[in-house]
């Protein structure tokens, strides 16, 4: 049975990125709804208020509606009367509970609260009346009294309003909602569950409740804003644990609702089993590459330095500076060693000086050549190993296409590369190793494990041939979009079936 002609049948929900922001996870997205050609999308983007409506991307022709959402912007709405007791006298404990981690739970009990009043339901009402002053002040004694009351003012009116805006917003109607984190996208994920009772999955890149707890505990203006207390009994939360603990709340709502939580590869399952995800709904979905386009690239054939590559932004995060300290050390066990870091070097340009200038100390300006903002499967059939330093990723797709040409990458133990290096512990048979894994921040295991690889062509072949296996076997982009298709197919199915037994056409 078909959707009706405006019924789509994905609702992606998307916060912050696609299409109006560019990046990895809104190229995944457009990638995504490009090779499921025969689906209509509707498109859901959750941003700030005051963000660019500018898009990035020309929506594929499958793409049937896009709305906007911003978040903590709510219609004005009618003011309080007499008919919204029943509001205030039930809404306080599910708050809390959500605010607590509480998940799916409390959540369901404010939409039912708030079902009465939708129609009136503002900020007049929800922010700005007295009854929900008083609100706020109870909630505020009650839970986080020792904190600055101003400082709680401004982030509770940010978390309800956040939440108000997005339970308050028009629901797309879709056979199969798809949100690609948690967050408010998630929260607006659950809400459908509940509402509609159409299936829900949750594609997770990075794991969103970890990002937030970095960001949160650098907010300078989170700071010490618990007064001192040596009350051993003492034990209300900070305004960090509030914030924290609000997302870790739609979170585990997202999770509870979710019939499949994937993502991109096996560390990051450790973390949504901590928030509340149920073993049994896990998958890992990699990303994918285009396997056939970067299998073809081949070997150059003149006489050349053995050259090792890092593929990536000159910024801190890529940690740039070890592999140039490596590159001093392998001019011992690789004499005629040739270094390039292949990307772009104007998004930090002190960084990048700093870079510069050691290069300069250690003497490698004959050896390290920083080209810029290149293509770098241009330069592939030059290169014969890829480091990655990095200190923090997700799954670098430059490993995977220096793995479909044959190329062994070095890189730290940070993200997905240890699998996508190694193997999974499920992988059958087994490969063996496509290149060496690393410490962070560490020159020597990175210079020792490339050199291993120049030095010994045996071991560079078995290495070669592993990696390559594993990118068709595991990341060819072709798998994960039919992978991506049988998940919409199954749900899409399961929830016509369930329409034709009610005796809805």
């Amino acid at each position: 049975m078909r959707a009706p002609a405006s019924t789509a049948d994905v609702c992606l929900i998307l916060e912050g990125t696609y299409p109006y922001v560019t990046g990895g996870v809104s190229t995944w997205t457009h990638d995504l709804i490009v090779a499921q050609k025969d689906l209509t999308f509707h498109l859901v983007t959750l941003l700030p208020v005051g963000a660019s409506l500018k898009a990035q991307y020309e929506l594929p022709r499958n793409v049937l509606h896009h709305s906007t959402i911003f978040v903590q912007h709510l219609p004005a709405g009618k003011g309080d009367d007499r008919r919204t007791r029943a509001l205030w006298g039930t809404i306080q404990e599910p708050l809390l509970a959500l605010q607590s981690q509480g998940g799916i739970e409390p959540l369901a009990q404010i939409l039912e609260i708030l079902r009465p009043f939708r129609s009136r339901a503002g900020a007049q009402l929800l922010l700005n009346s007295p009854a929900a002053w008083d609100l706020l002040l109870r909630m505020y004694e009650k839970t986080h009294s020792g904190s600055s009351f101003l400082d709680y003012f401004w982030s509770s009116r940010a978390l309800l309003g956040g939440l108000y805006s997005v339970l308050l917003a028009d629901l797309p109607d879709a056979r199969v909602y798809h949100t690609v984190s948690t967050g408010y996208a998630g929260l607006l994920a659950a809400r459908a569950a509940l509402e509609t009772g159409r299936p829900v999955l949750l594609t997770e890149h990075g794991i969103y409740t970890n990002e937030r707890r970095i960001e949160i505990g650098m907010a300078d203006w989170l700071q010490g804003q618990q007064s001192a207390n040596f009350d051993l009994d003492h034990h209300k939360s900070t305004l960090k644990d509030l914030w924290i603990n609000t997302f870790v709340g739609y979170s585990r709502a997202c999770y509870a609702v979710a019939r499949k939580i994937v993502t991109l590869y096996e560390g990051n399952q450790q973390f949504q089993l901590q928030d509340g995800a149920a073993p049994e709904k896990l998958a890992i979905i990699p990303n994918g590459i285009d396997y056939e386009r970067f299998s073809k690239i081949g070997r150059a054939a003149e006489r050349r330095r053995p050259t090792v590559a890092l593929i990536g932004r000159v910024v801190p995060i890529k940690d740039i500076k070890t592999f140039i300290r490596a590159c001093s050390i392998l001019k011992g066990p690789v004499p005629d060693i040739q270094a390039l870091i292949l990307g772009p070097t104007d998004e930090d340009p002190v960084y990048f000086q700093e870079c510069q200038s050691l290069v300069r100390h250690l003497g490698l300006d004959d050896i390290v050549t920083f080209t810029g903002r290149v293509q770098p499967d241009e330069y592939l059939g030059r290169i014969d190993v890829v480091a990655l330093t990095s200190i923090s990723e997700a799954q670098p797709l430059t490993i995977l296409e220096a793995g479909a040409a044959g190329i062994p990458t070095v890189a730290t133990d940070v993200g997905a590369c240890r699998e996508m290096i190694l193997g999974r512990a499920t992988e059958s048979p087994a490969l063996g190793p496509g290149g060496a894994v690393t410490p962070l921040c560490n020159p020597v295991s990175t210079a020792t494990a490339i050199a291993g690889l120049l030095n010994d062509s045996e071991w560079y072949g078995q290495c070669s041939r592993a990696i390559r296996k594993r990118v068709l076997a595991c990341y060819d982009k072709q798998l994960v979009d039919r992978t991506y298709l049988e998940l919409y197919e199954t749900y899409r199915r399961q929830e016509s079936e369930t329409l034709l037994a009610a005796g809805v056409n």
